[in-house]
């Protein structure tokens, strides 16, 4: 009898240690949950400058010797911050289960662990969800002008956008960093190469492996995910897998394809997608698209120009071109060296852009609009002109 009334009061002890437990379990987690849905969401959202929706995931999970959560992102549809709550005896780097962050490589995929965070009691990690790397959103805020980061200025851009079909951002990147960029690029260093042939265009591309730094920075800039995500808040166009598919575009792209596979009674994909993996279909047959952009640095001075050509008119696509100049602060109109776009088989001058220091042109064309630049003549090299002698742009183009 002795140990059986042992027996039931330790298990009486376990039960109401058990209840204990349970209780201050389900508190703990009755008012942290309240928590997390009220006055913290609300914080948050002040902190990111971002209305926050009332939906809050949570869920708990116990790891034990051996187990491990893989490398991944939390990336999720309106997901905008995620969070770690760590409830962990005292722990160190030895013991394992260090939260890794990686950096990306070019094509946006893990590849280095750059920081490791070891758990430690009642310590909140919090980050924002976002498609690209810390490093990126760095260079962006370090880059361009801090008013054209901001949301609801870019919403106003969107909306001229789509009115006009074609926009110029001035002062777009940061004064310093423009002037930096501009001096380098007047460097000797730098392996210019003549692009031609000569029935078609004639100007100098820079060599990308020849670039000063700084310029190497922009150019990677002006391609990286984080550009493509702002452009497509500048512009509306689906540039990016965040940004909503409009119905008028996906009605656009079904009449499209529709009409080149009546013209050359084979597949109506375009001539081009083969060689840049821009689209695709899904189990729906429906058109897939992966967001891509080509460009260059040019330097434009005496004789340099492009022309039309059959060629561009019969693989022209839509696209959003950029253009973003530099050194041209005395440069003339009537020197030319200003893009001028036209409609397909018409006199018809739809567009001229001229180039402006720093000013960032986007222009969004369809199949049946075509560009050139125009001719830059004598005027531009005279010997008693105290203006510039020859200017350079970024040049890129992006396709949805």
């Amino acid at each position: 009898m002795a140990d059986c009334r042992v027996f039931v009061v330790s298990e009486f002890y376990y039960c109401v240690e058990c209840f204990f437990f349970f209780f201050f379990f389900f508190f703990f987690f009755f008012f942290f949950r309240a928590a997390l849905f009220g006055r913290f969401r609300s914080w948050l959202g002040d902190v990111l400058g971002v209305e926050l929706e009332p939906t809050v995931d949570i869920s708990c999970a116990k790891y034990e010797h051996t187990d491990v959560l893989l490398c991944h992102d939390d990336e999720l549809e309106g997901r905008r911050a995620a969070f770690i709550l760590y409830l962990v005896p005292p722990w160190q780097s030895s013991d394992g289960g260090s939260l890794d962050l990686y950096s990306t490589d070019s094509n946006f995929q893990p590849e280095n662990v750059v920081k490791s965070l070891v758990p430690c009691w009642n310590t909140l990690v919090l980050f924002e969800v976002s498609p690209v790397s810390f490093h990126q959103e760095t260079v962006l805020l370090e880059w361009v002008n801090p008013l054209y980061l901001d949301i609801s200025y870019q919403e106003q851009i969107q909306n001229e956008f789509e009115d006009n079909s074609e926009i110029q951002l001035k002062d777009f990147l940061k004064e310093e960093k423009f002037r930096e960029v501009s001096e380098a690029l007047r460097q000797t260093g730098i392996q210019w190469m003549k692009r031609g042939p000569p029935n078609k265009r004639c100007y100098e591309s820079a060599s990308v492996d020849s670039l000063p730094e700084c310029v190497s920075v922009c150019w990677e800039l002006l391609r990286s995910e984080a550009f493509f995500l702002l452009l497509s808040n500048f512009t509306g166009l689906r540039l990016h897998y965040l940004c909503p598919a409009d119905e008028e575009d996906e009605d656009r792209d079904t009449k499209d394809d529709k009409e080149e596979g009546e013209v050359a009674g084979t597949s109506a994909e375009s001539p081009s997608s083969s060689s840049s993996s821009k689209a695709g279909a899904d189990n729906g047959g429906k058109k897939l698209s992966s967001p891509v952009c080509c460009g260059e640095v040019r330097r434009w001075s005496h004789g340099g120009y492009t022309l039309l050509h059959d060629a561009e008119a019969a693989q022209a696509e839509y696209a959003l071109d950029l253009i973003l100049p530099f050194g041209c602060a005395d440069w003339e109109a009537e020197f030319g060296g200003f893009t001028c776009y036209v409609a397909n088989e018409e006199d018809e001058e739809l567009l001229t852009v001229y180039p402006e220091d720093n000013s960032l042109a986007l222009v969004y064309r369809d199949k049946e609009t075509l560009k050139f630049v125009k001719h830059v003549n004598h005027k531009s090299s005279q010997v008693d002109s105290s203006t510039c002698r020859e200017f350079y742009d970024f040049s890129f183009v992006y396709y949805e």
